[in-house]
């Protein structure tokens, strides 16, 4: 079941990555083949303020997604509108508040990004800020929006908004570069426009009676805020490094190579970004799957998760790598078609980039893990050195050295240096090898739970179903647990799995996968059923008759907790019940 499930959660989250790069891609290359090298230097100058918005955006969406699923999972739709409100209004200050800001020192920025203070450079520069600083209002409103679209099951919709972005941004540009002429602020124009035209695809819903959160002025508060700014800590400090990556690089190849080098680093940040979308990928899988198992303290497929992504990092790293390496000079011709010194250097940067790819899906993963195990701080720094420090000092070093081809090297060295970096940290406290016993999730002694203290089973038939209930009530006895508590543990297993089966196994008529894990435990029983049915809340949404309504209402009486989370097509119910000596 892990095996298929990483799988089908890989191709949605490296698609998903991928398509959120594909307009800054298409600017890229329609600037280099209509615009020229010059161009295509400004608008990596420019880049860095484009990834501030950009961070911004995502700290706010990786802080509802937190927020208001906990909040949606207690059932409280007043704390979710809270959380929606205070994350549209917060979203239009800052938004609101960059934009006048850019568009009133657009020359001194431009100056401070590495442009200078006049020529054509600082021309382009300036003017492509200005006209795509016009949509970071849209920018950022698309990004927050796209967690509550998701949560609400709008999921059509969120498509038809991607596409209706990258299908107009396509063509404003061409029209830019073709009809109106408008260089750099045309361009930049084309994305705010593109941007828009998500954020209205988007408010059809927002803006419905059928929209599940309300806005109102009178829920946004302080606490509430904080605790959006506190939740997306995480998420800044990814886009932060990239940021301060961008504008150490280009300050150390304006001294060594020039607006050239500038240039060529341009086109392999674009390139680079689209293949790194694996990394993202793994990322995402390793920050649901880590953070589900986690909860439920089940380290052995908890370790199995972490090796199959680092499984599949190797291998998704030499195929996307090899790709790079053959076919480097085609990518590349995409965005500079004239042979020259930015070609040259921008295809030796791709293929030494594709080198690091597989270390770089390897710290995703950990640094993922990591973060929802508790290790802030491990996951925090992770993000800075590997995202920025170590790039930026081994480009900085190797380029005393090897000159602008030295510098080329920096996202392999990077992440190589990272990813050592983070096995002594693991051997330091572990006293193990990283591959010993699991010794690289970093999980304390008392975490896991005794084997002989779990009872595993899958579910596919209602035999199976009767199987593991006599198992069950079997393992509770064999455990100390009265007869009375065993049988109500069973009786969970039975109606819980029962209803699964029949209302998600035999409705649809595909093959679905059930699996039960009960937990002795000091304080008492924890018993955890998930599927990949079609979602149903049973703590929050109990059919209103017949015998599903009073099987589900008797289990949850039973249970002391019931906690139910619907995540990339699973359903996981958990329940917590009491053992007889706790009362």
């Amino acid at each position: 079941m892990i095996r298929k499930l990483i799988r089908q959660m890989l191709t949605a989250q490296i698609f998903s990555a991928l398509t959120v790069s594909l307009c800054l891609l298409i600017d890229s290359v329609i600037i280099g083949r209509f615009l020229g090298v010059e161009a295509i230097a400004a608008y990596q100058l420019a880049s860095p303020i484009l990834l501030v918005i950009g961070a911004l955006g995502s700290m706010l969406a990786a802080g509802i997604q937190v927020a208001c699923s906990k909040s949606l999972g207690r059932g409280s739709q007043e704390e979710t509108d809270a959380g929606y409100s205070s994350a549209v209004a917060l979203t239009f200050g800052i938004s609101s508040f960059l934009m006048l800001l850019v568009l009133a020192f657009s020359s001194p920025i431009a100056s401070v990004m590495g442009a200078g203070r006049d020529g054509a450079l600082f021309d382009q520069t300036r003017n492509y800020l200005v006209g795509f600083i016009i949509g970071a209002p849209a920018s950022m409103g698309a990004l927050i929006l796209v967690p509550f679209m998701q949560m609400a099951g709008q999921n059509g919709l969120l498509i038809a908004a991607v596409l209706g972005m990258t299908i107009s941004d396509i063509g404003l540009d061409l029209m830019n570069v073709l009809v109106f002429h408008g260089g750099m602020f045309g361009m930049g124009l084309a994305s705010s426009i593109s941007y828009y035209i998500a954020l209205v695809v988007g408010c059809v819903y927002f803006l419905s009676k059928k929209c599940m959160f309300r806005f109102s002025l009178h829920l946004i508060t302080k606490k509430k805020i904080t605790e959006l700014f506190r939740s997306g800590v995480p998420a800044v400090f990814n886009m932060a490094s990239s940021v301060i990556l961008i504008f150490l690089l280009n300050k150390i190849l304006l001294g060594t190579g020039g607006s050239d080098a500038v240039a060529a680093y341009s086109v392999l940040t674009s390139i680079g970004n689209s293949a790194n979308c694996i990394a993202t990928g793994i990322g995402g899988v390793s920050l649901t799957l880590a953070g589900i198992l986690f909860s439920e303290e089940d380290r052995s497929s908890l370790e199995e998760v972490m090796k199959q992504l680092f499984r599949n990092s190797v291998i998704l790293g030499l195929a996307v790598g090899a790709i790079l390496v053959v076919f480097a000079p085609v990518f590349v011709g995409l965005f500079v078609p004239q042979a020259g010194a930015v070609q040259t250097m921008a295809v030796l940067g791709v293929r030494l980039f594709a080198a690091g790819l597989i270390p770089c899906c390897i710290n995703s993963a950990l640094k993922n893990a990591y973060q929802v195990m508790g290790r802030e701080l491990l996951t925090e720094g992770i993000s800075l050195f590997g995202g920025a420090i170590f790039p930026a000092l081994a480009a900085f070093v190797l380029s005393r050295f090897l000159g602008t081809t030295g510098i080329w090297f920096y996202f392999v060295a990077g992440q190589l240096i990272t990813l050592l970096a983070i096995c002594l940290y693991i051997r330091y406290h572990t006293k193990m090898l990283p591959w010993e016993n699991g010794a690289f999730l970093l999980l304390k002694d008392d975490f896991i739970v005794p084997k002989e203290n779990v009872l595993e089973a899958d579910i596919h038939t209602l035999q199976d179903m009767a199987a593991v209930v006599r198992e069950t009530e079997s393992f509770c006895l064999a455990h100390g647990e009265s007869a009375k508590i065993s049988n109500r543990i069973a009786l969970c297993v039975e109606e819980m799995a029962g209803n699964a089966i029949l209302h998600g196994f035999e409705k649809d008529k595909k093959p679905h996968h059930l699996s039960v894990r009960v937990l002795c435990k000091e304080n008492g029983w924890v018993v955890r059923f998930r599927d990949d049915c079609r979602a149903f809340d049973p703590v929050h949404y109990i059919p209103r008759e017949g015998k599903d309504a009073l099987g589900i209402r008797l289990t949850l009486a039973m249970a002391e907790e019931a906690h139910y989370i619907y995540s990339l097509n699973l359903n996981n119910l958990t329940l917590k019940l009491p053992t007889e000596k706790a009362r």
